[in-house]
């Protein structure tokens, strides 16, 4: 099945540095700007998971999400790899290095209104680098949470009135807790 719109051309309404506002036909929706991508992390270490917190504007507020980061945003590394990308944001963003990053695939968050894909990858052997907190324009706060108190600490961190990014959801709905 599709829509009728799908062969008419894509317009281009509005772009900025990192995102795009696009129309096609009668649908309009957004996608990351020069074909930038996302990784997310999965990040599982002795029966913990790693998330991050940190104040997210489109939702004027705190976020709880799985580590992620742009893959190819910054000058001269355009065509980055997802891998490559992982390993770096997990390390900027918890202070934690992976010995090795498995791709479980690519993804789309929210596809009726966002293009934006994101490569979800599940990271190997963790070992404590430094203090994460992100780069000097991020202010990240690292969760090290036990698998198995996760949907409570999900559930305090919604009753407390804070966002929780979907991907949270899936990761326990995907069957990781009790794995490491």
């Amino acid at each position: 099945m599709t829509d009728p719109d799908a062969d008419k051309p894509e317009e281009i309404v509005w772009q900025g540095k990192f995102i795009t506002a696009k129309r096609r036909g009668r649908w309009e929706y957004a996608g990351r700007a020069r074909g930038i991508r996302a990784a997310a992390i999965i990040a599982i270490d002795d029966g913990h998971v790693l998330l991050v917190e940190q104040y997210r504007v489109p939702l004027s507020r705190i976020c709880l999400e799985i580590p992620a980061g742009l893959i190819g945003d910054h000058e001269g590394l355009e065509d980055e790899d997802a891998t490559t990308a992982a390993i770096r944001e997990l390390e900027e963003e918890t202070g934690y290095r992976a010995e090795r990053m498995e791709n479980l695939g690519e993804f789309y968050s929210s596809p009726g209104m966002v293009s934006e894909s994101f490569s979800l990858l599940r990271a190997h052997g963790l070992t404590k680098v430094g203090p994460g907190g992100g780069t000097e324009s991020e202010d990240i706060t690292v969760h090290r949470v036990k698998l198995a108190d996760l949907p409570a600490f999900v559930a305090d961190w919604r009753e407390s009135g804070h966002a929780v990014d979907v991907r949270i959801a899936m990761l326990m709905a995907a069957g990781f807790i009790g794995k490491d």
